[in-house]
C-alpha cells in the first residue's frame, strides 16, 4: 500500500508526513500510527529517503503487516464473539436453567468480544513504534 504526502516534521530518523484522508483510513490498522484530523491525516514514518521539511513523498504501508493488522484488529474479536456466543447458548443455560438460551449467548458472546478487544489493545501497544511495523518514506517525488 502507498500514500503520497508532505512532510511536515523531521523527529530524528522519523518523520510526520501529512496526507489525505480517505475513506479507508477510518478502517486503517495503523490508526496508531495516525493522526487523522478533517481532511488529512498526519502519518510517522522512517526517513528512508533523508526528506526534509516541504517534501512530497511517497510512503510505503509493507503488505504484511497491514494485513497482520487488519486481521489481528477486526479478525480476532470477531472470532470471538462468535465463539462467546456459541459457549453462552450451549453451556452458560445448563448452568443458568432460567435464564434464556438466547440472553445467556448475547451475555457471554459480549463478553469475550469485550475481553478480547481488551487483550488486543494491550498487544497492539507492544508493537507501537517499532521500525519493523512502520511505514516508510520510499522516495522523494519532489522538493
Amino acid at each position: 500500500m502507498e500514500e503520497t504526502g508532505v512532510v511536515k516534521e523531521i523527529i530524528g530518523e522519523r518523520a510526520r508526513v501529512a496526507v489525505i484522508k480517505k475513506g479507508s483510513c477510518d478502517t486503517c490498522p495503523a490508526g496508531s500510527l495516525c493522526k487523522a484530523s478533517g481532511d488529512a491525516a498526519e502519518i510517522e514514518a522512517i526517513n528512508k529517503a533523508d526528506a526534509h521539511i516541504g517534501d512530497t513523498v511517497r510512503i510505503f504501508f509493507e503488505p504484511y503487516s497491514y494485513l497482520k493488522g487488519t486481521a489481528l484488529i477486526y479478525g480476532i474479536p470477531a472470532v470471538s464473539l462468535i465463539i462467546g456466543a456459541m459457549i453462552g447458548k450451549d453451556y452458560m443455560s445448563k448452568f443458568f436453567p432460567l435464564l434464556d438460551p438466547e440472553i445467556a449467548s448475547a451475555i457471554c458472546g459480549f463478553s469475550l468480544f469485550g475481553i478480547t478487544l481488551i487483550a488486543v489493545r494491550i498487544f497492539t501497544r507492544r508493537y507501537e513504534g517499532k521500525k519493523q511495523h512502520m511505514p516508510v518514506i520510499e522516495e522523494i517525488i519532489k522538493c
